[in-house]
């Protein structure tokens, strides 16, 4: 039994945003037509981790793998035509804490694969006592920022699915919503807290921001902002293919600063919940959690420097993520932690905090981040070795060294090539990452026993995977 080290089990708030780019927060200096203070106050107040990663390119399996704890691979998920959150027989960090005596509450976006209302998928249907959210896989991954209503969805008719305007859940009943859907997530966030302020409670906060399409602003902040509206899809307009193309990078006129607009207010969201946990007496008592679920998304003007790549690759750029960790008393204030971090050890670490026995986390694949550190390996602690498996596409890092492999002529990769303007690569790359973190020169053919030690070591976690499939079998030998 874990010993919890407050006088009361934790509060746990995970949030989590959508194509946040990795150098995109301005206390990192990187980027300096960002603002983003909230964040900042969490980095100053807490840990940041500078080699924490997803578990997968992209936002379904990514999300199905940090609800688990597991590598989403286990139940066969790979990509956006394969995923699904864990089956029931894998408990999610919901379940599991709200074992534990938690109020569970879940706002925001909801997008594990393509469920529906009253499927697994769903938040009351996974261990969510209260849940105000959108069902993203019901349009084409995203929600709308501005309109969700039957109106709307009359209004826009045959580009209601791609505008994503169909209306919201509270629970297990419709609810619509015409106004700024960034905001309301927050406002129930709050609420949500405040009704449970005298008990522990997992709140899992899911902002839509800032995947894309950006310039879904309310109308003051793009006269304050001095930005022009852009209209959604009209089908009378053309192909919505033709349009997606110009509704992204290089061609969206304004198309980082509609990013940073929506980016700017997610934060202040973020600041709003953080100002009461102080003004409520909580900030001590709750482990605050922020990531992305994936890496930036250059169609949408994110940017992940120095990390080369974007979401839907595995290049350190579509799966190294912002991570911040705030516990006050608990977690000294400003650290950098350079383990390898995965989003998977978000549920062990909730559950070692929440003094759980540690037969109820054994099954997953995370580590408890708040445990006894050995820095005696130089890296303060983490993962020996992470894995990702897209199917077409698969990578392993151990310690600096990271081998990905890319299946020449995927039809996947054409298609991101052509429709997102992202390139994955082809073939074996293998870097190392401490002497060229921006993966630009390739060491395949000129160490070739790293690259055989790390194929050998992906090959064995691929085949002890339930589900798993050996690279013989996917064509990566």
């Amino acid at each position: 039994m874990t010993t919890p080290a407050t006088s009361r089990q934790p509060n746990i708030m995970v949030i989590i945003s959508d194509d946040h780019g990795y150098a995109d927060r301005s206390v990192l200096g990187v980027q300096d037509d960002v603002s983003t203070p909230a964040l900042d106050r969490l980095a100053a107040q807490g840990a940041s981790y500078s080699n924490a990663y997803v578990t997968a390119p992209i936002c379904s399996p990514s999300r199905a793998g940090l609800a688990a704890g597991c590598y989403q691979q286990r139940w066969g998920a790979r990509w956006f035509t394969d995923s699904e959150i864990c089956p029931p027989q894998v408990p999610t960090i919901a379940e599991l804490l709200r074992g534990e005596g938690y109020a569970t509450g879940y706002f925001g976006k909801v997008h594990y694969g393509t469920e529906h209302s009253g499927d697994r998928g769903t938040p009351p249907q996974h261990g969510y006592d209260e849940s105000f959210y959108g069902l993203a896989g019901e349009s084409m991954g995203r929600l709308n920022y501005l309109h969700h209503s039957e109106e709307s969805v009359q209004d826009y008719g045959e580009a209601a699915f791609p505008m994503a305007v169909q209306p919201l859940w509270n629970g297990e009943e419709p609810q619509e919503l015409e106004g700024f859907l960034t905001d309301a997530i927050g406002e129930r966030t709050r609420q949500f807290v405040a009704d449970h302020a005298e008990t522990p409670f997992l709140a899992t906060v899911a902002f839509n921001a800032v995947h894309n399409f950006c310039w879904q602003l309310p109308a003051e902040e793009l006269q304050k902002r001095g930005l022009p509206a852009y209209d959604d899809w009209n089908p009378g307009a053309g192909e919505y293919i033709d349009w997606y193309d110009g509704a992204i990078s290089p061609h969206l006129e304004n198309g980082r600063a509609y990013y940073l607009a929506q980016l700017e207010l997610m934060d202040a969201q973020i600041g709003l919940i953080l100002d009461q946990l102080d003004e409520l007496g909580l900030a001590e008592d709750t482990i605050v959690i922020y990531l992305t679920d994936n890496g930036g998304s250059t169609c949408n003007y994110g940017v992940n420097l120095p990390l080369r790549g974007t979401k839907y690759t595995l290049w350190e750029g579509g799966v190294r993520v912002p991570f911040l960790l705030r516990w006050p008393g608990r977690v000294p204030a400003g650290v950098t932690r350079t383990g390898l971090t995965s989003s998977m050890d978000i549920v062990p670490t909730a559950l070692a905090a929440a003094g759980a026995d540690v037969g109820a986390y054994a099954h997953t694949d995370g580590l408890d981040l708040l445990a006894p550190m050995d820095a005696s390996d130089g890296v303060a602690g983490g993962h020996e070795a992470l894995h990702w498996d897209c199917g077409w596409q698969w990578s392993v890092r151990k310690g600096d060294w990271k081998l990905q492999w890319v299946e020449p002529g995927s039809p996947v990769a054409e298609a991101i090539r052509d429709v997102e303007h992202a390139e994955p690569g082809s073939g074996y790359y293998l870097c190392n990452l401490a002497a060229d973190p921006a993966e630009a020169t390739n060491l395949h053919d000129t160490e070739p026993s790293i690259a055989a030690e790390l194929l050998a070591l992906h090959d064995a976690w691929a085949t002890s995977i339930a589900g798993g499939r050996s690279l013989s079998e996917t064509g990566g030998n």
